[in-house]
């Protein structure tokens, strides 16, 4: 009985992680293109996609095939999990805010940066 809890718990992770993603692909809409700004506002929610892969992806495998998400993320590392968890997100809701209007296309590239540099610290935080 314990395999089948197990068994559904990991078929439940992945029912999520596939409801997570949809709902931030159909907020970015990445296949429409932006008529000023196409290749930066692309890259950008492209990154940003990227970067909720491997987050889903890492929290879904610490939660199953290791201790959990206290293990493996303790200490200075879950300051660290969480900055990485938020920062991009807020960089990717922020940019709709009128402040950033003028600035878009370096908005976008500076965030994409961040996203990238997420990808690279979740992956660093996860393994070691």
């Amino acid at each position: 009985m314990p395999e089948f809890q197990l068994l559904m718990n990991k078929v439940l992770g992945l029912l999520f992680m596939i409801l997570v993603f949809s709902i931030a692909y159909a907020y970015l809409k990445p296949h429409q293109m932006h008529r000023k700004r196409p290749l930066s506002t692309f890259i950008l929610k492209a990154s940003y996609l990227i970067y909720l892969l491997v987050l889903l992806g890492i929290v879904f495998m610490a939660s199953f095939y290791r201790e959990g998400l206290s293990d493996v993320f303790h200490d200075i590392k879950f300051f660290g999990f969480l900055i990485v968890l938020f920062a991009p997100t807020i960089g990717i809701f922020a940019r709709k805010m009128s402040y950033f209007m003028k600035k878009r296309e370096s908005y976008n590239y500076f965030f994409t940066v961040v996203n990238i540099l997420s990808i690279a610290a979740l992956i660093v935080m996860y393994i070691f």
